[in-house]
């Protein structure tokens, strides 16, 4: 009767720190993870902060070879719904780009001071209107720009989405596949 209890319990002994611990640790884990990387808000104010904070970003796009192109811009400030704006050439690379194929992706990092770093995929849209455009003007324009109006569009990106990774906010990538924190938009 001792061997038979004590076999079940080494059975019992060895089920519980091999199979249901570990897992039990690994759903608190994965709760607490989950729980930290799904709120919208968090996320949103963590991409923010780092956007805010850079004067620069990367535009990202597609040629009609398939090639990606980047250029650094200056972003306008961020707006509420996370939609971006830039100025750009009319007749611009980036333009034709974007009117051949809207898939744009922007991102911000600040790599002398990391912080952490945003990427954003979204839909282009080029907008040529002069009253929006004389709306966001910019006082450097006049200075490096001859006949602005004609010859300056806007860029307009609509957020599809976010990936951040911000370190104040304890948004880190994934332990084993390093993919970062993501919230996705919804639009009409």
């Amino acid at each position: 009767m001792k061997k038979f209890d004590k076999l079940h319990f080494g059975l019992f002994c060895f089920l519980l720190v091999s199979c249901v611990i570990p897992l039990f640790i690994s759903e608190c884990f994965a709760q607490e993870k989950k729980e930290a990387v799904l709120n919208r808000d968090s996320v949103i104010a963590a991409a923010s902060e780092i956007m805010g904070m850079q004067n620069y970003c990367a535009l990202i796009t597609m040629d009609s070879t398939g090639l990606t192109n980047v250029r650094t811009m200056n972003p306008y400030p961020l707006e509420a719904d996370m939609t971006i704006w830039f100025a750009t050439n009319r007749v611009s690379r980036k333009a034709k780009e974007i009117k051949n194929n809207p898939n744009v992706c922007v991102y911000y990092a600040d790599h002398k001071n990391p912080s952490g770093y945003v990427a954003i995929n979204g839909k282009a849209e080029i907008i040529d209107d002069k009253e929006v455009l004389v709306n966001k003007k910019r006082e450097y324009w006049e200075q490096y720009v001859n006949d602005w109006k004609n010859v300056l569009v806007l860029i307009k990106i609509v957020p599809q989405k976010l990936e951040v990774v911000n370190y104040k906010y304890k948004l880190y990538g994934d332990s084993v596949t390093w993919k970062s924190p993501f919230i996705e938009f919804e639009h009409p």
